[in-house]
């Protein structure tokens, strides 16, 4: 079995961190030139064919890429998902403090649904099993259960930071530069 080959990190000209894209994207990105310029250490070398000569192609894949556009449409509000949400409240159950394993988590929202709640950001948190039944769908004063930190909505730096289980040095020192809440 082969090791999982790092992801790179692609932002747009204007500083903004835009997405993970794997080694294989990264190199056509680099071969159709729509790379700008690259910074941070190499993360992976590939080695193609080996010429009439006999030279190896050799192509070394940087950390972070910077596209040569913008791209048209950027969403402000990252996608909702349990493992962002897990990763975002450090694997801990906000009410409990206890830390689980993703699979023993759920998505508790504060304001429940049922009364009119939304399933956004600000309003989730992750929560262990028995906590979230022990609430249920009463309000935190209802059942004497306390946060033990506030929700919060990450920004992209943050977001693609929690998207990413094995971020790379460079990456993580640019990513760190637009952290709002979090601690890293």
């Amino acid at each position: 079995m082969s090791p999982m080959l790092p992801l790179v990190l692609k932002i747009t000209p204007s500083g903004m961190p835009q997405c993970w894209i794997d080694v294989y994207a990264a190199v056509n990105e680099i071969t159709t030139d729509r790379v700008l310029y690259s910074f941070g250490d190499i993360c992976s070398t590939l080695h193609g064919g080996i010429n009439r000569i006999g030279v190896q192609s050799v192509l070394e894949i940087p950390q972070i890429l910077v596209g040569r556009s913008n791209p048209k449409v950027m969403p402000t509000t990252p996608s909702l998902h349990n493992k962002h949400l897990f990763a975002r409240d450090g694997y801990r159950c906000m009410y409990c403090g206890d830390a689980f394993p993703q699979h023993l988590l759920s998505r508790d929202h504060i304001i429940p649904i049922s009364r009119g709640g939304r399933d956004i950001w600000t309003n989730v948190v992750a929560a262990c099993k028995r906590c979230n039944n022990y609430k249920g769908n009463k309000m935190l004063e209802e059942c004497s259960l306390e946060l033990l930190a506030v929700p919060y909505r990450p920004n992209r730096h943050e977001y693609l930071y929690l998207s990413n289980r094995r971020v790379l040095a460079d990456q993580m020192e640019f990513l760190k530069k637009g952290f709002r809440n979090l601690v890293a």
